[in-house]
């Protein structure tokens, strides 16, 4: 995984001891883990549920409020990783055509500006690529607001911590480099959400947070099975099609009741469509490439900071660069001493000439390239263009994804009727077959589809059966009316 939109990654920081974090909500989990050649031993461990919000609230209350729960378990560690929330990234996605580096970085900064509502400014980003046909590739763009990240780092310098990585705990359980990874589609059970990730080809084509999936009444977690079932379907029927043939396996993550019931639920949904569904509860030998000790936590925190102690690279990097040596250098004389203004004044003059000189032979040396490759770019231009005008992923208004969003608020949610078949002809034209609890709910459904918005010739075409009822119904779609 490279970052070529916005910043070089950091060089890791090579470490025998660190404390591993995870953040899902207010849920905060940690284990201290410590190298010792080529083993792990987990040193302290602790779970709490934090009173404030480490956005919101005041940095130093929230990093206090850590503190407090660190030194209860008697961690003394201060070099950390924090595996973030799925729910801050936001991601977009595109493919890249077979492109020098240089170029291709271009293209994916131009793509991150149509893919992202934010000023790129503002976010700190990362990217995964996967190999396609024709030397192409399909990469996954993810953004983390920076003002975020920054109340993070505020909070973690107030709990007296030093982060040396931002990264993903789902990516952490499922890394897309391994050779395991290839066709995986992976749910983590969280707090609040289930994470999503699906990985084929060293990199991960899909990054999402289903919000809503796990809700906590009376303390005791209920999963919305269902739910997280459509949303699977629907994410992965997002994909391109010879990259959607290769995700063949659903590898499940969370407390085993859940988890369980989540597989079950997947089964019925999936494996007709020949996937193998499978809950995971630990760590497959040589996972991490280190011995783990035999009481090693299978959580997002052990698996961050044990992979990161393994040396492997994280799928994601999200930890802001440092300062500059010219930021540093500016920051330290900004006192106004005046014994240091002649010396600070001749080093700026120095430094602004060097500057100069340097940009005219690089004006000189890009001046002779450009000479020789002015050609080619004028064709890469003309694709470009005929790219922009033909390539059906520039149409961002998902026609189809708009209709299957519509009839699927028009079905009742206690899946008293259900879909079995939808076909879109020339992009207005629909037909869906089913089948009804009874004639009462199909009325019911067919009432609601017809004030649909957007809906027009409602036609009921065929019916059969009472008890269930087994129907055929058609319409036409109208994208316009509902702008």
């Amino acid at each position: 995984m490279t970052s070529d939109l916005k910043f070089k990654p950091r060089p890791p920081k090579k470490l025998t001891s660190l404390l591993g974090l995870a953040l899902d909500g207010r849920q905060l989990e940690g284990v201290v883990l410590r190298r010792t050649g080529g083993a792990l031993a987990v040193q302290q461990r602790f779970t709490a549920a934090l009173t404030l919000d480490p956005l919101t609230a005041a940095p130093e209350l929230v990093g206090r409020e850590i503190r407090n729960q660190l030194d209860a378990a008697g961690i003394r560690e201060r070099d950390c990783l924090v595996g973030l929330p799925l729910k801050w990234v936001l991601t977009a996605h595109t493919e890249l055509p077979p492109l020098a580096p240089a170029d291709a970085a271009s293209l994916l900064q131009v793509e991150a500006e149509k893919g992202f509502h934010y000023d790129l400014a503002t976010l700190q980003l990362a990217d995964s690529r996967a190999p396609l046909a024709g030397d192409r590739q399909f990469v996954l763009l993810a953004g983390i607001p920076a003002t975020q990240l920054v109340a993070l780092e505020k909070v973690l310098a107030a709990a007296k911590l030093r982060p040396v990585s931002f990264g993903l705990g789902i990516s952490a359980f499922q890394p897309p480099a391994a050779a395991a990874s290839h066709g995986v589609l992976a749910l983590v059970i969280g707090e609040s959400q289930v994470g999503l990730q699906i990985t084929a080809g060293g990199g991960v084509l899909a990054l999402r947070a289903l919000e809503g999936a796990v809700e906590n009444a009376a303390g005791q977690p209920a999963l919305n099975a269902e739910a997280v079932a459509r949303e699977t379907r629907i994410t992965y029927g997002q994909l391109p099609e010879e990259v959607r043939a290769t995700v063949k396996r659903i590898r499940i993550f969370g407390p085993a009741p859940l988890a369980r019931q989540l597989a079950d639920e997947l089964e019925l949904r999936f494996e007709p469509l020949g996937f193998r569904v499978e809950v995971v509860t630990g760590y497959a030998p040589g996972e991490l490439g280190l011995t783990l000790p035999a009481d090693a936590p299978f959580t997002a925190a052990f698996s961050l900071a044990g992979r990161y102690l393994a040396e492997q690279k994280p799928a994601f990097e999200f930890l802001p660069p440092k300062p500059s040596l010219i930021e540093i250098f500016a920051a330290k004389y900004a006192s106004g001493r005046l014994r240091t203004a002649g010396a600070v004044g001749a080093g700026v003059v120095l430094l602004v000439g060097g500057l100069f000189l340097y940009q005219q032979i690089q004006l000189w040396s890009l001046r002779s390239q450009w000479a020789k490759i002015s050609a080619g770019v004028t064709d890469l231009q003309n694709l470009s263009a005929n790219i922009q005008q033909y390539r059906p992923w520039y149409d961002t208004s998902f026609p189809n994804l708009s209709i299957l969003r519509q009839l699927t608020l028009a079905f009742p949610e206690d899946g008293t009727v259900t879909a079995k078949t939808i076909e879109i002809r020339d992009g207005n034209t629909i037909s869906c077959s089913g089948t009804a609890h009874d004639m009462a709910a199909l009325l019911s459904m067919q009432k609601q589809l017809a004030a649909t918005p957007g809906v027009t010739g409602l036609h009921f075409e065929q019916g059969r059966g009472k008890t269930p009822v087994q129907f055929v119904l058609s319409f036409h779609f109208n994208q316009g009316a509902m702008q």
